[in-house]
């Protein structure tokens, strides 16, 4: 069952780092792309499937946030990750402003993915 969870998280962390990209990319491209109904539901579906996935490995590996340091800083991570995600793709209010929290995102995002490999929160 841990295998099967962790492929599901690892292709799903991958959809969904890919979609991030493209509405980045249809951000200053082809705005109107983003209002597309599939646009709108297919990224929450990745996501919540990433997220059970998630829940499942924390009880098959038996470590949780708040008391395993590196889970901690994750699901931290995934906080500023969402902030700056909402911020680039509906709230900035500016090109300039989107432009600087998609990057942000997308070095969270490093970060994130740094952390679960490493088990360290600190894994340069």
């Amino acid at each position: 069952m841990y295998i099967l969870l962790r492929h599901i998280h690892l292709t799903t962390v991958a959809l969904s780092v890919g979609l991030f990209i493209l509405r980045g990319y249809w951000m200053v491209r082809k705005p109107v792309r983003l209002e597309q109904r599939c646009v709108k539901i297919v990224p929450h579906v990745v996501d919540t499937i990433l997220l059970v996935s998630a829940i499942g490995l924390l009880f098959q590996i038996g470590q949780y946030p708040f008391v395993n340091h590196w889970l901690t800083a994750k699901v931290l991570g995934l906080v500023v990750y969402i902030v700056l995600g909402t911020i680039a793709l509906k709230r900035g209010k500016t090109l300039t402003v989107r432009l600087a929290a998609f990057a942000g995102a997308l070095i969270t995002v490093a970060y994130i993915i740094a952390v679960a490999r490493a088990h360290n929160p600190l894994p340069w």
